[in-house]
Formats: C-alpha cells, sequence, structure tokens
C-alpha cells in the first residue's frame, strides 16, 4: 500500500508570493531607511561624537562642516519657481557683499507653514546658501527628513536630553561659514494682531557666544497661502492661493548691533532678544503698510490669537535697551 496521503495522486508543491500587504510593508520599511549618503566626518571633529549620543548627531556634525549639497543648491536656483506659483515675492534690502561668505545667523519671524519656501527662495536670490533649524518631527518623516538633513538642515528637539545638539551642530555650521535660518519665537506666532511674539534666549545667546551677525528678516504674506489648522483645509488654501496670488514681502534688514554686549554678563542675554525682536518688528511694519495695526487683516478661522508680541501694535519705542 502507498505510504501518500492518497494512493493514486500525485502531489504538488505548494508556493507562496508575497502578498499586496507585503510587498507595501517592504516598500514603506525601504522609504524609512533610506537617506542620501553624508559626506565623512572631519577628523577634527570626531572626538565631539560621544557613545551616548543619538546616531543622527555625526551625521549633521559633518553635513554641516562641508560645502552645501549640490541637490539643495540645484533646488534654491532651479525650483524657485514651484514656491512663487503661490504668491508675487517682494523682496527688499539686503545682506552687504562683505557678509554674504558667512558665517550668519538670520532671525526670521514665523507666520505659516508655508513660510520656511518663501524664506528659502528669497535668501537665494539675495545671494545666501540658507540651512534651516527643523523641528525633530519633521525631520522624522520618511524621505522629506533625511533630504531635509542632507540639505544642511539642523535637527532640534525641544525639551529633550539632547536638545543642545542643535547647539553643537549649529555652531560647526557658524564655523565653516553657514547661513543658519532660525524663528526666534520657536513657533508660528499666535498674537492676535500678527505682530512677532517675544522670542527665546536661545539665538541671542548663541549670537553673543560665537561673534557672528544676526540678520532680521521680517516677512508678511506667507500665512495667506496655507491656513493655519491642519486639515483638507490647508490643501484648499494652498490651491486657491494660484488665482489669489497673495503678496509675499520679505524684508532683510541690517545686523543687530550687540557691539556692548557679551555672553555672560547679566541681563546681556535678555537685552540681545529684545533687539531681535524689535529689529524684526521695525522691518515688518513697511510690509504691512496699509493693514490694520491691531489684528491680521487676512481672515483665517482656523488661527487663534492667543498670546501678546513683543511690541503690541508694531510699537517700537526709539531706544531699545
Amino acid at each position: 500500500m502507498s505510504d501518500s496521503p492518497d494512493a493514486g495522486t500525485t502531489s504538488t508543491p505548494t508556493t507562496s508570493t508575497p502578498t499586496t500587504g507585503t510587498r507595501t510593508t517592504r516598500l514603506a520599511d525601504r522609504l524609512h531607511a533610506w537617506r542620501p549618503a553624508a559626506p565623512p566626518l572631519p577628523v577634527e571633529l570626531a572626538d565631539r561624537v560621544g557613545p551616548g549620543d543619538p546616531e543622527w548627531f555625526a551625521r549633521e556634525l559633518a553635513i554641516a562642516a562641508a560645502p552645501p549639497w549640490w541637490l539643495w543648491r540645484f533646488a534654491l536656483r532651479r525650483l524657485a519657481w514651484v514656491p512663487l506659483a503661490f504668491g508675487r515675492l517682494q523682496l527688499t534690502g539686503g545682506v552687504p557683499e562683505e557678509l554674504q561668505d558667512g558665517p550668519l545667523l538670520l532671525a526670521v519671524n514665523h507666520i505659516g507653514d508655508f513660510d520656511p519656501f518663501l524664506i528659502g527662495v528669497a535668501l537665494r536670490r539675495a545671494g545666501l546658501r540658507p540651512r534651516f533649524l527643523v523641528k525633530s518631527g519633521v525631520m522624522a518623516f520618511p524621505v522629506v527628513g533625511p533630504l531635509l538633513e542632507r540639505s544642511g538642515s539642523i535637527r532640534v528637539e525641544r525639551g529633550t536630553d539632547v536638545a543642545a545638539h542643535a547647539v553643537r551642530v549649529t555652531e560647526v555650521a557658524l564655523a565653516a561659514g553657514g547661513h543658519v535660518v532660525a524663528y526666534p519665537e520657536g513657533r508660528i506666532g499666535l498674537t492676535a494682531d500678527g505682530w512677532p511674539e517675544r522670542g527665546r534666549t536661545g539665538m541671542a545667546r548663541m549670537a553673543l557666544g560665537a561673534g557672528v551677525p544676526v540678520i532680521p528678516v521680517s516677512q508678511w504674506g506667507a500665512h495667506e497661502v496655507v491656513q493655519y489648522g491642519m486639515g483638507w483645509g490647508k490643501v484648499s488654501t494652498l490651491l486657491t492661493a494660484l488665482w489669489r496670488q497673495p503678496a509675499l514681502r520679505v524684508h532683510i534688514g541690517p545686523p543687530v548691533d550687540f557691539s556692548d554686549l557679551r555672553l555672560g554678563r547679566l541681563g546681556d542675554a535678555n537685552r540681545a532678544r529684545t533687539r531681535i525682536d524689535a529689529a524684526l518688528t521695525r522691518g515688518l511694519a513697511p510690509l504691512r503698510a496699509g493693514e490694520p495695526t491691531d489684528r491680521v487683516a487676512y481672515a483665517d478661522p482656523t488661527r487663534p490669537g492667543t498670546t501678546t508680541a513683543a511690541f503690541p501694535g508694531g510699537v517700537v519705542p526709539p531706544e531699545v535697551p
């Protein structure tokens, strides 16, 4: 008698094929793991990386020390038309030619999710090569995060035990002549009148410690391109901006004067912070000419007005300490 399960029949080996779900999972895993190759870490920076540092720290140090990535330079030069399809850029002011080789800290008032694109284009037009300080949540996105990192963006992890790593990477970028863009407010401003919030002291301390110029970059109009609130409203406001064509105004002011201040002296970091706030507010005033000073003219019902401006109504005294 045959030992086969069914005598007189031929069994066919079973082969398994990956399911659609498995293939999708594998693709997602590859996208999460993908990142462009980083330049090698310079020997002189190797001792700055310890065993307890996060895995991205050495990469960001190496990128900060290197010249801007060719793909980032290409995007700034050839793809500027993409954000400018959503509005009309009006750029005033500029950076003195003798400062354009860096290092520079660029302080920008933050008014919406669209403004980093606008600022990147405006600063490129002004002859600069911006590197942005970016929230860690954005840097964690697949593909987008690695591209931002390789383009020189600096990860900011506020409220964690590695928050100081952003300062260490920024110091390396500045030492390499970098143009580092930061938002002193630390978030999108939520003042009822639209004037910049009181900034944090981190940028002021960095400027005083590194001895680099701080250039105020005031902007207005980007909040009309993409609404504040989450959801499909972001997409609809972006699409309607294609024919609304809001004015996207950017003003690059003169360096903030810190000549009488120094790091570590009591009160000087706060004085430097206040001067940055004042410079941003002064630069914003002509960009809002003809609009109310006590509220944001563009109606965005998703945008709360819950905080107070550093200089309410845009009124800056003639003398700022």
